[in-house]
């Protein structure tokens, strides 16, 4: 036995290498940068130039079409983040590189001007993208190849996302509501400015890790691999991983219905109430902490699950847990079927929270099982020369995902029907209540306030009953049964869907005595809303609404086909692992515990002198 003292890049950590703390600690700071400053990038843009805390006083369309090109430039820009690794500067420099450009720019835009949010975006853009692929390729640099605890690596590497997801969900927000737009941001910044201190520290625990493989602190091996061109294992191994990307696709086009058409049925037909008197109802962004919250709790336990399994001798290789996980969060979508149900079961009535609860741990439990495992397995099969550029189309695979869950998400919703309000205020008071609102006085002081949401430019709803008779599209209250037809007008421009609201009545013989019903939602202009002096008018008031049996129906429906769909996709690479895992020319089948071969260094200090 040796007593020798090991290296700093040596040392481990509850059963790790010290540099993957490291790493998880630098990831965790910039996920808490990013995930902060995208919470209230839209909001930010979409408030009124001559609010009392004032943003840019964009239009809602306006803010999300830049947001939309913002989360799919940072995605993409992991492409030439892992490109100008592999090809000039290594992964430990362009991390390096990208963590100051994060900086700058989460700083850039702490200041108040129109010039530093555009230019701190671009920064960020450029920043993500040169850290994000690069800094998980080095996690599984950290491993030797057949290494058994590279997967539960990057699973506590994944557990380190969304810890600062987690954080960034409610620190940053809060900051910034109660202080102002841009000491949320600087927040954000902080957090990317201790990530960058914890990676430039902690270099002496990443020695040999991520370095250029055509500069002379590489090995041999690796500068002729970096030379010399692919062989035919290489291209089966790329190959198997551009397969590996589709399941990427699929399940983030699935998975990312969380912040899109989960988050709106969340809010809108979950019963969010509590009986606390310190709060009365969970808003529904909250729950989007449930994935962060569950991955911190779970993330260990599924990584131990799956070295047990492979100690048992079963089936573990990256691609059956992918497409068991993408099984396994398909099912979660199983609790919303049940939920859609119990809310459609009652006219305008609500689903309990339970089966959000249990969707989310279902989905949490398939993304353990398949996103740190993907990154892992990228760092297996990539070539070297290729390693960072790979993790980069992995990321632009996910960028895909996004886009196809938006587009999923927005199938799921119905034209809304719109119209006008043509009352003066005065008349339409009696169909509303006073309502408490939290709003911030000319001291930038939250009060609360006791009010006619209308009065405060507020929207405001009505639940009515809608059916067909004499040729007309009837409007009644839905408890009063007060006529609502004098309230407002259906549109009449030649591109509007009004004639299709009576067609749909009459061709499901919707009449008085079986009528369907809606939410009819009456908002302000966005443009007329920013101008202080209209407030409070009453004016410019906007209705839309959607057919809620119809709606109920679209959402029960896209649930169920995303069970069938990610439950057979998964199933189906099940069906064809055996081909697959031919291409990868046994990557993973000699993995295993690494024994101790190397010299260690024994808890007394005093003993190796």
């Amino acid at each position: 036995m040796s007593t020798a003292t090991k290296q700093p890049h040596q040392k481990e950590l509850f059963g790790h290498p010290v540099g993957l703390f490291i790493l998880f600690f630098t990831e965790m700071w910039e996920r808490f940068s990013y995930y902060g400053m995208r919470g209230i990038l839209v909001l930010y843009m979409a408030t009124s130039a001559t609010a009392i805390d004032p943003g840019l006083g964009w239009t809602n369309k306006d803010a999300i079409w830049l947001y939309g090109w913002y989360t799919m430039l940072v995605y993409v820009a992991s492409i030439p983040g892992g490109w100008i690794a592999d090809k000039f500067l290594g992964q430990k420099k362009t991390v390096m590189l990208g963590g100051l450009l994060l900086c700058f720019g989460h700083g850039i835009l702490a200041i108040p001007q129109d010039w530093a949010f555009f230019t701190g975006l671009l920064l960020i853009i450029l920043g993500v993208g040169g850290l994000k692929p690069n800094i998980s390729t080095m996690v599984g640099g950290l491993y030797k190849e057949g290494d058994i605890r590279r997967d539960s690596g990057f699973t506590i590497f994944y557990i380190g996302i969304n810890i600062g997801a987690f954080l960034a969900s409610i620190t940053v927000g809060l900051v910034a509501y109660y202080y102002g737009w841009h000491y949320g941001f600087g927040l954000a910044g902080i957090g990317m400015l201790l990530g960058q201190l914890v990676f430039v520290w902690g270099q002496k625990f990443l020695k040999g890790v991520g370095e250029f493989s055509g500069g002379k602190e590489a090995s041999m091996a690796e500068q002729e691999a970096a030379k010399r061109p692919l062989n035919k294992i290489e291209k089966d191994r790329v190959i198997v991983l551009l397969i590996s990307f589709l399941i990427v696709v699929v399940f983030w086009g699935a998975f990312e219905q969380a912040g899109g058409l989960m988050n709106l049925y969340t809010d809108a037909k979950v019963d969010r109430s509590t009986g606390w008197s310190w709060l009365a109802e969970i808003p529904a962004a909250v729950f989007q902490s449930l994935n962060a919250g569950y991955i911190i709790i779970f993330g260990t336990i599924i990584g131990g699950f799956w070295i047990w399994w492979k100690k048992k001798g079963k089936e573990s290789s990256s691609l059956f847990k992918m497409a068991i996980g993408t099984i396994i969060m398909g099912l979660g979508y199983v609790f919303m079927m049940f939920a859609s149900q119990e809310a459609s079961a009652e006219t305008f009535g609500k689903a309990a929270m339970i089966w959000i609860f249990l969707a989310y741990l279902f989905h949490t439990i398939g993304e353990l099982c398949t996103s740190p495992v993907a990154l892992s397995f990228i760092t297996k099969l990539a070539p070297l020369k290729y390693a960072s550029i790979m993790m980069g189309v992995y990321f632009a695979a996910t960028g895909f995902g996004n886009k196809l869950a938006g587009s999923i998400g927005e199938s799921a919703q119905l034209e809304p029907f719109e119209g006008k309000m043509i009352v003066s205020k005065e008349q339409i008071l009696p169909y509303m209540e006073k309502e408490t609102f939290k709003i911030k006085n000319e001291n930038k002081e939250v009060v609360e306030i006791t009010e006619f949401p209308i009065n405060e430019d507020k929207n405001f709803s009505i639940r009515a009953k809608v059916y067909e008779e004499n040729g007309s599209v009837v409007f009644k209250e839905y408890k009063t049964e007060k006529d609502l037809n004098s309230l407002f007008e259906l549109s009449k421009e030649e591109d509007a869907n009004t004639n299709e609201l009576l067609e749909t009545l009459k061709e499901n013989k919707i009449t008085a005595s079986n009528p369907y019903h809606a939410k009819l939602s009456f908002e302000k202009d966005k443009d007329k809303a920013q101008i202080t002096a209209n407030k409070g008018d009453g004016k410019d008031y906007g209705v839309s609404f959607v057919l809620e049996e119809q709606q109920s129906e679209v959402e029960y429906t896209t649930f169920k086909w995303l069970v069938i769909f990610t439950v057979a996709f998964g199933l189906l690479l099940i069906l064809f692992l055996k081909r697959l895992k031919k291409l990868t020319h046994g990557a993973e089948d000699n993995e295993h515990e690494m024994l101790e071969t190397e010299k260690y260094e024994i808890a007394d200090p005093e003993i190796n002198n």
